[in-house]
């Protein structure tokens, strides 16, 4: 392994990284922030303005709500709609317009099977949202059965997603080192 150059070092000193939760949407212009988040059933949308070098991540929970399903603006937060609706509005306060907007999708995997498919609803719900906004996709990593972990540089557009193992890691059991008599020194 070829240890990093001055100028990837730097880099990584000064990268921050930011978790966007379940609910959340998060806009930047700063080229050092990574976006970051783990999805399951969940779907995040990534936007991108090339020319205004802006992007912003959200990560909602369920497609839609039934009517009359939402009473406060908390519950709203996890919705496709209010998600997608707030992280588009908030790219265009920070000078994005929606012609220029590239759009990534990632997630909208159904964790367990015999189960309501929520990760295919949430998925299908995004590329229709994006298909209407006349938001191009550009890149999209949906549906299976893994979760996944995404990292955004939100202002340069560059994404990462990477599955996450699902396998449950084997316990390896250690045989117990007996304690050393009263009065004794146990030299390591």
């Amino acid at each position: 392994m070829q240890p990093l150059n001055q100028d990837k070092q730097n880099a990584f000193a000064q990268e921050r990284r930011i978790n966007v939760i379940q609910g959340t949407t998060y806009v930047t212009d700063d080229s050092q922030v990574v976006l970051t988040t783990v999805l399951g059933s969940c779907v995040a949308c990534c936007l991108y303005d090339p020319f205004a070098k802006v992007g912003g991540m959200n990560h909602f929970l369920l497609s839609e709500p039934r009517a009359g399903m939402v009473r406060d603006s908390a519950e709203a937060e996890r919705y496709g709609l209010y998600a997608m609706e707030l992280l588009v509005n908030d790219m265009l306060k920070h000078g994005a317009t929606r012609g220029r907007m590239r759009a990534h999708l990632y997630g909208g995997a159904n964790l367990h099977s015999g189960m309501q498919a929520i990760g295919t609803s949430n998925a299908s719900f995004a590329r229709k949202f994006l298909d209407d906004d006349g938001i191009q996709l550009s890149h999209s990593h949906l549906g299976g059965t893994s979760a996944r972990r995404v990292d955004f540089r939100a202002a340069l557009g560059q994404a990462r997603c990477r599955v996450v193992d699902s396998e449950v890691p084997v316990e390896v059991r250690r045989p117990a080192i007996a304690a050393a008599k009263i009065g004794e020194v146990e030299l390591f």
